[in-house]
């Protein structure tokens, strides 16, 4: 019997592409996203954070949602549907 192949962790599938692969690299969103320096807010917004209790969201996470519902004017609400929906 031969041995099972394994997975080329290098190798990308046509079914797992990464998904800025499939977005308009023109999109004033991701130009936006591009400008930040995000290793700022991860400086000031860690002490912040505690390895107690449950895991918290990712600080770029959070500062992307705060960026997109003050860009966009939108409730609590209607950003996490946005941001279901809309991967920009």
């Amino acid at each position: 019997m031969s041995k099972p192949k394994t997975a080329n962790p290098n190798q990308q599938s046509f079914l797992h592409q990464n998904l800025l692969d499939q977005l308009n690299p023109k999109h004033p969103l991701l130009l936006l996203v591009r400008q930040i320096d995000w290793s700022y807010f991860d400086a000031e917004f860690a002490p912040l954070y505690s390895h107690l209790g449950k895991p918290s969201k990712p600080i770029r996470l959070m500062v992307d949602l705060s960026i997109l519902k003050h860009l966009e004017d939108l409730s609590d609400e209607v950003l996490i549907q946005r941001w279901i929906q809309n991967p920009y």
